[in-house]
């Protein structure tokens, strides 16, 4: 199957499938496995509780009918003559099914790049390019930079790929990872609700400096982001290094910008 369609397939599906940031839909992921197996771990436990005092050595239990001991090596009809064994097969097929299904298509929205067109919601396209042992960002004007700054509230897609060997770009805060691997392009996106400064690191072990391959993530309010923007040229007009300096030409830190 096409990924677009199955995409345009699961965004049918309405309210099941999470929506929002990235984070969120992880969360709902998360929630969803641990309400579900707290239920089934209730039941599996309480089932098991029950039957082990009910027929405890010296207990008191029917004697005859469907109801008598188990034999020891032997599974237990539960006095339905199996029902009650298929029916529990039944239902763990059903929840596990469920859960497949549903989590699929939740990772499909979340993975594929063909789910941001499904919203209207105004994107910013950002290429990201790896290379030992710093990340480069190159915004649609041609700035460049070693810090990805971004407005919060907007979706945004990063298009990934390394200049040398194989590493792996991942904001943890923001749940957003991929690949950048020599010669193709990968993508990820991710909506940052919160402005602020987190960090992007490699997550893939790519030589010597790999541990201090990491890049500042500015989250700024939308006027300050336009004001920065503003301020940007292409050809590389920020000369910032990878600890986010001041570039020379006189523009001001990010940092600065968040405290205007």
């Amino acid at each position: 199957m096409n990924t677009g369609v199955a995409v345009q397939s699961v965004v049918q599906i309405g309210d099941l499938i999470p929506r929002g940031t990235r984070m969120n839909v992880f969360q709902s992921i998360y929630w969803v496995f641990i309400a579900l197996g707290t239920l089934v771990g209730v039941v599996v436990v309480g089932y098991m509780v029950y039957n082990a005092y009910r027929y405890r050595e010296g207990g008191s239990h029917a004697e005859d009918g469907d109801d008598e001991r188990p034999t020891l090596g032997e599974i237990p009809t539960g006095g339905g003559k199996g029902r009650k064994l298929f029916l529990s097969f039944g239902l763990s097929a059903v929840v596990v099914i469920s859960l497949i299904v549903w989590t699929y298509g939740t990772l499909l929205y979340v993975e594929s790049p063909v789910a941001a067109q499904e919203s209207d919601q105004e994107e910013l396209e950002i290429q990201v390019v790896g290379r030992q042992f710093s990340w480069e960002f190159v915004y649609p004007n041609g700035h460049s930079s070693f810090e990805l700054v971004v407005p919060e509230d907007t979706r945004v897609r990063l298009v990934v790929t390394s200049d040398d060997v194989f590493h792996n770009f991942g904001i943890p805060s923001l749940r957003a990872k991929t690949d950048a691997i020599p010669g193709q392009t990968t993508e990820t996106w991710f909506i940052a609700d919160q402005p602020g400064e987190y960090q992007a690191h490699c997550y893939e072990l790519c030589g010597a400096g790999h541990s201090g391959m990491n890049a500042n993530v500015v989250v700024m309010q939308q006027s300050a982001y336009d004001e920065w923007y503003a301020n940007t040229s292409g050809g590389g007009g920020n000369t910032s290094d990878t600890s986010g300096n001041a570039s020379e030409n006189g523009t001001r830190t990010t940092s600065e910008a968040l405290t205007a």
